[in-house]
């Protein structure tokens, strides 16, 4: 790579161009905290740049990165030359999970100059929050700890998540719990969002949405970063990291240590969180081998229970859990190691090794729990027989998760290309529970586990993908194959005979087409069909006789891509229309834990926008919106018959019937708005607005059992600079929920019918979301 520079003052034109001289469309560009893309000529102009030097970045997948230290009132023009090189490239690691600007897939792309305006500690969640038909909550109310999100209605247990291409959703709940890996975001690359059953994936199936996190990419420079935040609710993010640069042009390592903590906005839902992060790789010209290891700890003080209807006006931040140590703790450890061989310019392969280790629990007090239900004898004194006890007890989670992914790509020529790829993985995991204090200890032991089930999950997959091009015409086909074997056997916390196994043969079709009217634009369409198994939470709350099945689905997307200097728009309809769709009945466990029910016949239809307009140098705006329709065909709903203590009878269940009734959580309307200003170069202003609107608690379209439209606005400022020889600061400062909106994000609904008169009993909970609140991060790079 080289450079041509000439002499100006404070604006600054980069022009990109490859070895032939060619220019580089959508390069990324950086310069003082500014970043642009090149426009159809290659080139990006930075005007009232900061009279001073700082290091000027340019970025290209698949090219090797350029970075050179410049004053810009020395030069006015620089002439950037990237040389191809795959080994700078982290996206040879997920190149088979992503989409690109030609796929006939909807996606959004969050770079790491995006996670790095946001990144003050909430959970990977609450950075996506500006995204297409996404809800955020939180249990603790501050987006910190444990944290939830949709895409379209379609909760973590249908997003598919996988980091550089290793599936992270737990095997057994589907879900994937980012408060184990906390402040991952600093370790990240970037993130692409895919909506809809999107391109073939690893682990889980994709059933709504999928998230590729890719993490941190090589950089060729050594570095050293310290990332600090504080905030309300006495919020704290302590991050350092380091790393080498390529040592003889050929190794590398980074590494991370974290910690972030916060006392919640609702009340003792605390939160204390640690990770570390490190990788080791070897980037050779044909081979590649990156071994990465990271890790988090979690102690969060449990809140799932959220606040009784009743209470939202009185006291918000209410918690009914009062024991000092009612906390869930957590340490997961993920080990992935990375082989790359580019056989040649057309042919490369990855193959992939991991395991994860997981083990924690959580601890909970107990009153007046019966001696039976934890297999011990009533106690005999004198004459009294005392049969139960308020105790102290343990639920565990131990597991391990292995296995491999593996991918081969091969380039025929300028028009045909195929990937061959998949995976082979296996959990095993243990659930037990202790008693380990009890008022009565009657004939227990310590280390007795009251319970014990054990579970073991086989998942393999395969799948191939053919891209073509004729013309203007892009065309894909990708065909997956996948199979699940599934067992667990023991009995679960309930102390009920639970033995399950099932196995599952899917076949997943995909096909697609793309048209491109011009570098700039394109038009596209697709058909994917999908299934996916039911979870371990399924089963147990079933009956034997009504065991929950497999979901399928249709998804039909079509969508229009326009891409200019000044103008970004991306506008898709879609259909998702499902076969025995698993829906949240409204309902939550003991622990927290969602209760699904199968649905014969749903559907979800909608449009979505997502554009952003460079109105001046100075002034960015970007707005997203989701319009759906989700509905239940014909739904049934059944409900026990209650005693005046709301306990449930022996009387038959009550059926209601309903026609095209809403699907739960899932919001007709979903739009979020950002304007942002820059006054002078190293100074961002920026407003972003959310808007949900009624999200209901059951699939019944009650009002009354349902979670009222919110609009919450959050103002950020960042101001970056350059001091003593520091090669960038930043300070940043968010304000969230700057009018101090009260509202709640989401909740869960109980109840039937009375036995007294047969009307309609039910109580809600909501799991309220912070007042205004600040965080502010100050992130040196050294």
């Amino acid at each position: 790579m080289c450079a041509l520079l000439t002499f100006g003052q404070t604006s600054l034109k980069v022009a990109v161009k490859t070895l032939d001289q060619k220019p580089l469309i959508g390069a990324t560009v950086e310069l003082q905290g500014l970043t642009q893309s090149t426009n159809d000529e290659g080139i990006v102009t930075f005007n009232n740049l900061r009279a001073e030097s700082a290091t000027l970045k340019v970025r290209y997948v698949g090219y090797g990165a350029f970075a050179k230290h410049i004053n810009p009132t020395q030069e006015n023009s620089i002439q950037v030359v990237l040389q191809p090189n795959h080994r700078i490239t982290g996206e040879v690691l997920v190149m088979a999970t992503r989409a690109t600007e030609n796929s006939a897939t909807t996606f959004k792309n969050i770079s790491k100059e995006d996670l790095q305006r946001t990144n003050l500690g909430q959970d990977i969640p609450f950075l996506l929050d500006q995204t297409p038909s996404v809800v955020v909550g939180s249990d603790a109310g501050a987006g910190i700890g444990y944290t939830n999100m949709t895409i379209r209605g379609s909760n973590n247990q249908r997003i598919n998540v996988t980091l550089n291409g290793i599936p992270l959703n737990d095997a057994e709940s589907m879900g994937s719990f980012f408060v184990n890996l906390p402040d991952f975001a600093s370790s990240t690359e970037s993130i692409q969002i895919q909506r809809g059953i999107g391109t073939s994936t690893n682990g889980a199936g994709a059933f709504g949405a999928s998230l590729n996190i890719q993490s941190d990419g090589l950089e060729t420079s050594p570095y050293a970063e310290l990332n600090n935040t504080f905030g309300s609710y006495n919020t704290w993010k302590n991050t350092v990291k380091v790393g080498s640069g390529l040592i003889n042009d050929k190794f590398a390592f980074n590494g991370r240590l974290s910690r972030i903590s916060s006392d919640g906005y609702i009340d003792r839902a605390t939160s204390d969180l640690k990770s570390f992060y490190f990788d080791a790789g070897y980037y050779g010209a044909k081979h590649q081998l990156k071994a990465t290891i990271f890790s988090g700890k979690e102690k969060t003080y449990q809140a799932w229970d959220g606040v009784p209807e009743e209470l939202l006006e009185t006291n918000r931040r209410y918690n009914g859990f009062e024991y000092a140590n009612q906390t869930d703790n957590y340490t997961q450890t993920h080990h992935h190691l990375h082989y790359n061989y580019f056989a040649s310019a057309q042919t490369t392969l990855n193959v992939a090794l991991h395991y994860t280790r997981g083990k924690g629990y959580y601890e909970e007090y107990k009153t007046g729990q019966s001696f039976g239900g934890y297999g011990l004898a009533p106690i005999n004194i004198r004459d009294t027989t005392i049969n139960s006890t308020d105790l102290i007890r343990q639920r565990w989670l131990d597991n391990h998760f292995y296995g491999t992914v593996f991918s081969l790509s091969h380039k025929v020529n300028e028009r045909h290309s195929f990937i061959f790829g998949g995976a082979a993985n296996q959990y095993r995991g243990d659930h037990y529970g202790n008693v380990i204090w009890a008022q009565y200890a009657s004939n227990s032991q310590l280390g007795d586990k009251y319970y014990f089930n054990d579970a073991e999950k086989n998942d393999i997959n395969v799948y191939g993908k053919w891209n073509g091009q004729f013309g203007n015409l892009h065309l894909y086909t990708d065909l997956q194959y996948r199979f699940v074997d599934y067992t667990f056997e023991g009995f679960d916390h309930n102390r009920q005979l639970a033995d399950v196994n099932v196995k599952h043969h899917f076949f997943n079709p995909k096909i697609g087409a793309t048209y491109t009217l011009s570098s700039r634009a394109n038009f596209y369409s697709s058909y994917a069909y999908g299934s996916k198994e039911p979870v371990r939470d399924d089963y147990v709350a079933s009956s034997a006789n009504a065991r929950p099945r497999a979901e399928k689905m249709h998804n039909v997307e079509a969508g229009y891509r326009l891409r200019t200097e000044h103008v970004n728009i991306g506008a898709n309809a879609y259909g998702m229309f499902y076969k025995d769709q698993l829906v949240l009945t409204g309902e939550i466990n003991d622990v927290g834990g969602s209760i699904r029910e199968n649905v014969p016949d749903s559907y979800r239809i909608g449009l979505e926008l997502d554009a952003a307009w460079k109105i001046s140098q100075q002034f960015l705006w970007k707005a997203t919106a989701g319009l759906s329709e989700n509905k239940i065909k014909n739904y049934t709903e059944y409900l026990s018959v209650l005693d005046e203590n709301w306990e449930a009878t022996s009387a038959p269940q009550v059926e209601k019937q309903y026609r095209s009734t809403n699907i739960s959580f899932s919001p007709s309307v979903i739009l979020s708005n950002e304007f942002s200003y820059r006054p002078i170069a190293p100074l961002e202003l920026a407003l972003a607005s959310k808007y949900v609107s009624r999200q209901y608690l059951d699939n019944t379209s009650s009002v009354d059992r349902s979670v009222a439209p919110f609009f919450v606005n959050n103002l950020r400022l960042r101001y970056g600079f350059s001091l003593l020889g520091i090669q960038q600061i930043d300070a940043n400062l968010a304000v969230n929920n700057i009018f101090n909106e009260k509202y709640e994000s989401h909740g869960y609904t109980y109840g039937g019918i009375s036995e007294a008169d047969g009307s309609r009993l039910f109580g809600n909970a909501y799991y309220p979301q912070a007042e205004t609140n600040i965080l502010f991060g100050l992130n040196i790079r050294f």
